[in-house]
């Protein structure tokens, strides 16, 4: 992980760099000499944002860190308190996160704001954007990140599998370790960027809906009670989605625990390595299930705010408030958007956290 983060440095000053080239090149304006210094303070502060990301997930991810050893001592004492513990934890991981973004979307905003370009709120949203692009400046470098976890997960297997030393598995475990944190910093500095973006998308929603109906949509007021019933169904349904796909993966991982069942009881030479087992079946049957159970899924997220947005406008249409649908619409999308960050956030740190905390040997506690 030091070495990994020592590259991320490298890669967090060349961006840094090349940022500031790029504003000065491409945002001068010769009539506002100084908005590209402006929106050059937007980038920064996307950087500045994506590595407090990387810091906080590598914080609650890594078993070098109180909350991961926190979760193996609270192994020693069953499954209940190692469950309680670790929900506690991702719960807790999202405090830094949130902070944090909301920091980043009024600085970049009022930012851009105040380069003194059009007007002040679409130049604000445009600092927002900019921001997001600072975030991502050093994207590359995180996907890369991203791959070394499986490449070392999978040099695990083989060890294990090949019937290694016990050395070689203890060491492959603990780069496995380190792959957990760069796959769960992948998946936060990810959440972290649409989570500067969802701002933007939000105010160019009401503006492409203003321009389209031909009358101003400026406010989405939740004192109104449809506007907030859509907003609940927005987040009932990141949640509903979210037990979707985990109820998929539990019945797949059942569905494959029997299939393994069944080679081992048809082939028992398969635990003495006398036997080659049917690798196909496996991921044949996992294959199979990723492409059907996750269809009702998709559909749900794809349609459901498409079925909310039109049948509040016919309610709206029929009570005289031609602004209803969209209304309604734009409250589905804020609360999904904001639940489905807080929510993404826990199942990604905690997932690291509960993978890392079987590296710890317990009797150092």
């Amino acid at each position: 992980m030091d070495g990994l983060t020592a590259g991320y440095r490298i890669t967090f000053a060349l961006a840094f760099v090349g940022f500031g080239i790029a504003t000065r090149v491409l945002l001068h304006v010769d009539t506002h000499p100084e908005a590209w210094l402006h929106f050059f303070g937007c980038g920064i502060v996307g950087m500045i944002t994506g590595f407090i990301f990387i810091l906080s997930t590598q914080y609650f991810t890594d078993y070098a860190y109180y909350p991961v050893r926190s979760i193996a001592e609270a192994s020693t004492t069953g499954h209940g308190t190692n469950i309680i513990t670790g929900v506690a934890v991702g719960l807790k991981s999202t405090v830094v996160p949130v902070v944090t973004v909301s920091i980043a979307v009024l600085v970049a905003y009022h930012l851009g704001a105040s380069t003194g370009l059009g007007s002040g709120h679409n130049a604000g949203l445009f600092g927002t954007a900019v921001a997001t692009m600072g975030m991502l400046s050093s994207a590359c470098y995180i996907l890369s990140m991203n791959n070394y976890g499986p490449i070392a997960d999978n040099a695990g297997g083989i060890a294990e599998m090949s019937q290694q030393p016990e050395v070689v598995r203890e060491t492959t475990d603990k780069l496995d370790a380190a792959g957990n944190v760069t796959k769960a910093i992948t998946k936060g500095y990810s959440i972290g960027s649409a989570s500067l973006a969802c701002f933007l998308l939000f105010g160019a929603f009401m503006d492409e809906f203003s321009q389209y109906a031909g009358v101003p949509f400026k406010v989405v007021d939740i004192a109104i009670p449809e506007i907030l019933v859509g907003g609940m169904l927005g987040t009932m349904m990141i949640f509903l989605f979210t037990g979707l796909a985990v109820a998929a993966v539990g019945t797949t991982a059942g569905e494959v625990v029997k299939e393994v069942r069944r080679q081992f009881a048809e082939k028992p030479e398969i635990m003495e390595f006398k036997a080659q087992p049917d690798y196909e079946a496996c991921v044949s049957l996992v294959t199979r299930a990723s492409l059907s159970q996750m269809q009702f899924p998709a559909i749900l997220a794809v349609g459901l705010p498409i079925l909310v947005g039109v049948t509040f406008k016919y309610v709206g249409y029929f009570t005289n408030r031609p602004l209803l649908g969209p209304q309604v619409l734009a409250s589905y999308l804020m609360f999904a958007t904001v639940s489905g960050i807080l929510l993404a956030l826990f199942l990604d740190n905690v997932g690291g956290a509960w993978d890392n905390a079987k590296v710890i040997d317990l009797s150092l506690l």
